[in-house]
């Protein structure tokens, strides 16, 4: 067969995602606060981009006639706790609005010397708070203050020690103060950088040890348990014998405990709960992370004769327009062809972003109303009735592509009357039903699991097979190691360990 070379005209097509689709995309699943900031750095490089300052109503609408049955408020949310010690940390702050500005306490004698960066309480501004004025009550403000664990520390300092050398030794120790609250130093190590004796350091900390919050500079958990303990005249030799060996109260060893600790079962139950009312990380109050409260992104609430009445959250809209008078100006001067291309260029990506912003409201509108119309019993009757789904059904329903929904229900909340709740919470794996009937999903499964071993006797504990007769009897068709695999997921011990703990707090 003989080689030659030759030239052919081919037509083909294929799909080609051009910048601007590619930005709509990237909105699509970007979160309100990547969302703000990309749109603030869009305000700074387009000129022809402007904020819009009037007030729009967010877009509305009503998936369907189901009652909406009010329930608990949703449960506050655990976060981790990074302290550092800038004067420009914040914490939680306790204290009410129920002092008087006017009645602050100053002090002007020359003895009563202010640490350096301490500020002072006349530099302790009002504690922030939101106000119940108007039915509004801002909760970000309620998260965190101006006072970091460091001031709130050094104010304490320059009232209670009132000698001067006193003073800067409890301002170094505070430096050594780890995220939990617990003084980390080595007394040998800060006795040779201060000149000072180690008795007058330990004196130091022993006073400091008096501050709030109650458990502060202890160098271990037992230490830190003890001083609440003080605090609150409790602390007994049986408290004692009980605080000190904390290791085998984590182990479960119960009945060694009643012996060390002299006492009978009844008093252990309530010693173990009085411990378990102290707080083990004192300086967790005064977080100075940065935590950010979450802000829904769709209202769900209850409309007129009963209706779903979903809208988006008017707060997170970014609002732009284009300057479409400025730009008829400057395209009326006299421009050179490079600057009237840039400006032909900003006046397209102002026009795209506008309407990609808008479709992007729209699309997250669509998906939340069929989230909340496929999971009408969850919302109406709790997490018993959550239906398993899965981005197909949404995406069949809407008529969109997988991958839409999943970028739309990425980092998106919405708030309904059971709580705030991330989109991609209400897509969870299915359990066959025994019956025939409909699946389960995974998480009503967890909580009918949670549910059963909550309310087993005491001399009846449930194993993994007793739980799945009893799932199988509700029609719900589980393997064992299903069982013990979501149990171990809720934190919940094995039917051994549980039956030898309430056996040792008994007594039997």
């Amino acid at each position: 067969m003989a080689l030659n070379v030759r030239l052919d005209l081919r037509q083909s097509q294929s799909l080609v995602m051009t910048p601007q689709l590619q930005q709509a995309i990237k909105l699509l699943q970007m979160s309100n606060l990547e969302l703000g900031s990309f749109i603030e750095d869009e305000l700074e490089s387009n000129p022809l981009l402007q904020r819009d300052e009037s007030e729009n109503a967010p877009a509305e609408a009503s998936p369907g006639d189901t009652p909406v049955t009010q329930s608990e408020d949703p449960p506050a949310a655990l976060e981790d706790i990074n302290l550092s010690t800038n004067e420009n940390d914040t914490k939680k702050n306790d204290d009410s609005m129920d002092v008087d500005v006017d009645n602050q306490w100053s002090s002007d004698t020359p003895g009563d010397q202010a640490l350096p960066g301490s500020g002072g309480l006349n530099n302790a501004g009002p504690a922030k708070g939101g106000s119940l004025e108007g039915g509004e009550y801002d909760w970000e403000q309620n998260i965190i203050s101006d006072v970091s664990l460091r001031d709130h520390l050094i104010e304490q300092i320059n009232m209670d020690l009132l000698d001067p050398i006193q003073r800067l030794i409890g301002a170094h120790l505070v430096e050594f103060l780890d995220e939990s609250g617990y003084f980390i130093g080595d007394l040998d190590e800060i006795s040779q950088s201060l000149s000072c004796e180690i008795s007058l350091l330990e004196n130091v900390l022993s006073k400091l040890q008096h501050l709030e919050p109650v458990g502060i500079f202890a160098r271990n958990l037992s230490e830190c348990l003890a001083l609440q303990l003080k605090e609150k005249d409790r602390f007994d030799p049986a408290m004692e014998s009980l605080v000190n060996n904390l290791e085998l109260l984590g182990k479960r060893e119960y009945a060694q405990l009643i012996k060390i600790c002299q006492i009978d079962e009844e008093d252990l139950i309530d010693m173990i709960a009085e411990i378990q009312a102290l707080d083990p990380r004192p300086a967790l109050a005064f977080e100075t992370g940065d935590i950010q409260a979450i802000t829904p992104d769709i209202m769900m609430r209850q409309g007129l004769k009963g209706k779903w009445l979903v809208e988006l959250n008017a707060e997170n809209l970014p609002r732009v327009l284009v300057d479409n008078s400025y730009y008829a100006e400057v395209s009326q001067a006299g421009l050179d062809k490079e600057a009237k291309h840039y400006i032909s260029e900003c006046f397209q990506n102002a026009n795209w972003l506008v309407k990609s912003l808008h479709q992007r409201a729209t699309t997250i509108l669509k998906v939340s109303t069929e989230i909340i119309k496929q999971q009408d019993k969850f919302f109406k009757q709790g997490i018993e009735y959550l239906k398993p789904i899965v981005l197909r059904d949404i995406a069949d329903a809407v008529e969109m592509h997988e991958s839409t929904i999943s970028r739309v229900t990425s980092n998106k909340y919405i708030a309904t009357p059971r709580g705030i709740y991330e989109l991609k919470y209400f897509f969870t794996s299915s359990i066959n039903s025994s019956h025939g009937g409909d699946a389960h999903s995974a998480e009503s499964v967890k909580y009918k699991i949670k549910r059963l071993i909550d309310n087993e006797p005491t001399a009846k504990i449930l194993s993994d097979d007793k739980i799945v007769q009893l799932l199988v009897q509700e029609g719900i068709d589980i393997a064992r190691r299903t069982v013990a695999k979501y149990r171990e997921a809720l934190g919940i011990a094995s039917s051994v360990q549980r039956r030898r703990e309430k056996k040792a707090l008994l007594g039997k």
